[in-house]
């Protein structure tokens, strides 16, 4: 399931757009500004998509049950894959459109003040929304550099909210300048521009974060060092005397699935193998909590 400081980042990151958004399009009504419309869009997109990320959220903290034996724990992954999808689908391609036809067919932009005013607004809204993900994604990364984080990270509500925001900060720059831009130049075709390059952004954050959650909806192994952990747990009982396939997967970020085959001592009885295995499925769970599902096979193991 997701953490808890990752669905605060969702809930801040929520309100923030849905207010953005009402501003967003009243200023697009008032102004005529391509690129304002496709601000617009782009925040309601944005706020739909926190709605679907808290529904993966809740879905993923459901028990398990006879057609799932393995939980709910995926759905975040697979709603969080659903968010980029529109990303790129309604919220790149309605700004690429809308883009294009400021271009063939610029209208002057009317109030512009306006413009800037909740550009201005919506800039603070979204900085403290980036913030505030920012701030929790950073705590929980560790000694890891940024994109390493996000490519090893497993929670992806927090690492989706971090970049809609920024890739909406990076478009509230962009519409700024777009529209600045045409006012003083008196090119009112760059106000279409922006929007256009507005889409672009879109489309290359949707595409890294639908490639990101595709590995986790498929079945992504846990933290190398985890493994190594777990492997130099099992290696280190004396009864043991070699380990081999150990595997991992996550169904969510703080929920994953050990498999291990160990060979055990000749000299073991059944009823030894099946104490020593119990003790060493304590010991996985009291070191690495988020390891909920453990699976110990004795076979022997031709050395290799």
């Amino acid at each position: 399931m997701a953490t808890g400081s990752s669905k605060l980042a969702v809930y801040a990151a929520l309100a923030g757009n849905l207010a953005i958004a009402v501003l967003k399009f009243g200023a697009a009504m008032f102004t005529g500004s391509s690129a304002m419309l496709s601000e617009a869009i782009h925040s309601l997109v944005d706020t739909g998509n926190q709605v679907l990320l808290l529904y993966g959220m809740h879905r993923a903290t459901l028990p398990a049950d006879e057609q799932h034996p393995f939980g709910y724990g995926k759905e975040l992954y697979f709603w969080s894959f659903v968010v980029a999808i529109l990303i790129f689908g309604l919220g790149a391609g309605f700004s690429i459109y809308e883009g294009i036809h400021g271009i063939l067919q610029p209208t002057p932009i009317e109030n512009v003040m306006i413009s800037y005013l909740v550009l201005g607004l919506a800039l603070l809204f979204e900085g403290a929304a980036c913030y505030l993900a920012l701030r929790q994604f950073l705590a929980e990364k560790g000694d890891l550099g940024f994109f390493a984080a996000v490519r090893q990270g497993k929670d992806p509500a927090l690492f989706t909210v971090l970049f809609e925001d920024s890739a909406a900060m990076l478009g509230l720059i962009i519409a700024m300048t777009g529209i600045f831009l045409g006012q003083q130049l008196q090119l009112p075709w760059l106000d279409g521009a922006a929007a256009v390059a507005i889409g672009l952004v879109l489309a290359g954050v949707a595409m890294f974060l639908a490639y990101e959650c595709k590995a986790l909806l498929i079945g992504e192994s846990a933290d190398p060092q985890v493994v190594e952990s777990c492997r130099a747990l099992l290696n280190g009982d004396r009864r043991v005397v070699r380990v081999a396939g150990v595997r991992t997967m996550h169904f969510g970020p703080r929920d994953i699935l050990l498999a291990a085959d160990l060979d055990f001592a000749d000299v073991l009885t059944s009823g030894e193998v099946e104490a020593a295995t119990a003790e060493l499925e304590i010991k996985l769970r009291e070191n690495f909590p988020e390891i909920r599902r453990i699976y110990l096979e004795s076979r022997s193991l031709a050395p290799s």
